[in-house]
C-alpha cells in the first residue's frame, strides 16, 4: 500500500475535554478518545509510524508540544523489504 502525499498525511493528538483525541488531518472522525494522553499518542505514533505519516502533539492550549515525521523511516522499511 502506497502512503499519500505527506502533506495530508498527518496524525494528530489533541485536548478534547478532560480526554484527549487522535484525528487525522483529512478524517471527520476521531479514530481513538482516551483519558490517558500517553496512550494517545502511543496509538497516533503506531498509525503514523504504519502509514509513513507525521505526528503531531498538542497541548491543553492547544499548544504544539512534539513532532516527529516516521516518512523516511518507514518508506526505507518499505525498501529494504523489497531486496
Amino acid at each position: 500500500m502506497k502512503a499519500k502525499n505527506t502533506a495530508e498525511n498527518v496524525q494528530y493528538v489533541i485536548p478534547l475535554g478532560n480526554a484527549w483525541a487522535v484525528k487525522s488531518k483529512n478524517g471527520t472522525k476521531f479514530l481513538l478518545i482516551s483519558i490517558d494522553k500517553r496512550q494517545a499518542i502511543s496509538f497516533a505514533r503506531e498509525i503514523a509510524k504504519t502509514s509513513a505519516s507525521k505526528l503531531v502533539v498538542y497541548g491543553k492550549k492547544m499548544q504544539i508540544l512534539s513532532t516527529a515525521s516516521y516518512v523516511k523511516k518507514a518508506t526505507a522499511q518499505r525498501a529494504g523489504a523489497r531486496s
